[in-house]
């Protein structure tokens, strides 16, 4: 990558891309039981809400003469 000549008013911020730090984050908590759990629980709720809105609107996305003719009225019937 070039550098720039001029100067930069936040000159910090045009060396970043060489800054290395060489301090390591702390590791990670392990989840307990009672969090797995709970995340499980959320996730499966969602997928399975996604799942029944989706079978129940697949009968309104399916096209076909059936549902034309259970939406009429039965005044045009007598026509």
């Amino acid at each position: 990558m070039f550098r720039r000549r001029e100067p930069v008013p936040f000159a910090f911020v045009a060396e970043a891309e060489s800054f290395r730090s060489n301090v390591t984050p702390p590791p990670r908590e392990r989840l307990s039981a009672s969090q797995l759990v709970g995340r499980t629980l959320l996730g499966l709720t969602v997928v399975a809400g996604l799942v029944g809105s989706l079978i129940l609107g697949m009968p309104s996305l399916q096209s076909g003469d059936s549902a034309t003719r259970q939406q009429q009225s039965e005044a045009s019937d007598n026509r």
